[in-house]
């Protein structure tokens, strides 16, 4: 679905860290009973093997792979994408990445589904379908024109990211050292998104952008794809106050599964619960999901991937986007839940910790279901 370079940047790459293929890592894995029954929802995934079809096109492996993850949806980025996002073609090539995303939906009716409603999620999972919930991850499509607001809600976009890594129009992203918060601009953004019922995103957001924005919402909102700051003292990840006003606010903050989760080290599957299991303690377990921001297929290691992976992870550091010191074979996922089934794994892990299956159905999605039917109706 995408190219190699796009799979890199947009959704990081499913690969192994064990050396196992997902098959094969789903033999030994930790199995849920109930997560047949579960609203599982990515609330920032993507579909495609690495290294991505150059034509965005998906094989029958990519959407066996789809089908088998058990997920009932994931909220989907249909633009913008790739490193520069603020040209002047920004709507343009918005729509044009909506039309594609049409067109690969109507080729496979079978197995992914369009969700615009509440109902549409409900019917995805009764048809046994991968619901597909378009977003964008931040607002420059819109230029300085409020009205593309209702042109993409026509389009079918349903979750609206504010602000990426970078400043723009609407706000500061995460990366700006000014923190200067949410713009007139981006207020009146947030009011008319609010009358659309799209669902605001305050993921990659400045701490004073989401603190702003989350007080300018008058509906629950997403934190899409976030870590704790508590735990790991980095731009992508919330504050405690944050983490709780979004709570108050009915919204949820979907746990990443990228390396913010520490400092230093590659993340594992118990970085990643010490995240929910502090989400759960500040916010309440009504107000956390996950937000991978990976694909749902699993890869094998090979040298090629290795290659591209160091390099890829080297442009990143020089960046800005993570620090010095990290090791140079970094992974933009978690090693010990690397399986389409990995919301299955994870599932069954934090049930042999003594987390409730109601409490486990809120984190894998039901929370995230539930601002979807309160917003959209």
């Amino acid at each position: 679905m995408l190219d190699r370079r796009s799979f890199m940047a947009t959704v990081g790459a499913a690969s192994l860290g064990s050396g196992l293929t997902g098959t094969a890592a789903r033999a030994v894995a930790p199995s849920w009973a109930p997560y047949a029954r579960a609203l599982a929802i990515d609330g920032a995934g993507g579909l495609g093997r690495w290294p991505g079809n150059e034509d965005g096109s998906l094989s029958a492996d990519e959407l066996a792979d789809a089908r088998a993850s058990g997920l009932t949806a994931m909220v989907f980025t249909v633009a913008p994408a790739g490193r520069f996002r603020f040209g002047a073609d920004g709507f343009e090539s918005a729509v044009k990445a909506i039309a594609r995303q049409e067109g690969l939906i109507d080729l496979h009716p079978d197995d992914l589904a369009r969700v615009h409603s509440h109902g549409d999620l409900l019917a995805a999972k009764a048809a046994g379908k991968l619901g597909i919930v378009y977003t964008f991850q931040e607002t420059s499509p819109l230029g300085d024109d409020i009205d593309r607001v209702d042109v993409f809600h026509g389009l079918g976009v349903r979750v609206v990211q504010l602000t990426h890594n970078k400043r723009n129009l609407v706000g500061d992203g995460c990366m700006e050292p000014g923190n200067a918060g949410l713009s007139a601009f981006g207020r009146a953004v947030v009011e008319r998104l609010n009358a659309k019922k799209i669902i605001v995103d305050l993921a990659h957001a400045g701490d004073r952008t989401m603190a702003e924005g989350i007080a300018a919402s008058k509906a629950s909102m997403f934190i899409s794809h976030t870590g704790c700051k508590a735990l790991s003292d980095l731009p992508r990840c919330s504050s405690d106050a944050n983490l709780k006003a979004m709570a108050d606010k009915g919204g949820v903050a979907g746990m990443v599964w990228w390396p913010y989760l520490t400092r230093r080290d590659q993340p594992m599957a118990i970085d990643l619960i010490a995240h929910i299991e502090h989400a759960i303690q500040v916010a309440g377990e009504d107000h956390v999901g996950l937000g991978t921001d990976a694909t749902v297929s699993a890869m094998p290691r090979t040298p090629e991937f290795e290659k591209e992976n160091r390099e890829y992870i080297a442009d990143m550091v020089e960046d800005g986007v993570f620090e010095t010191g990290r090791p140079p074979d970094l992974y933009l996922f978690i090693p010990d839940l690397n399986d389409v089934r990995r919301f299955e794994m994870l599932a069954g892990m934090l049930s042999a910790r003594g987390h409730s299956d109601a409490r486990i159905e809120k984190v894998l999605g039901g929370n995230f279901a539930r601002v979807m039917k309160d917003v959209w109706g």
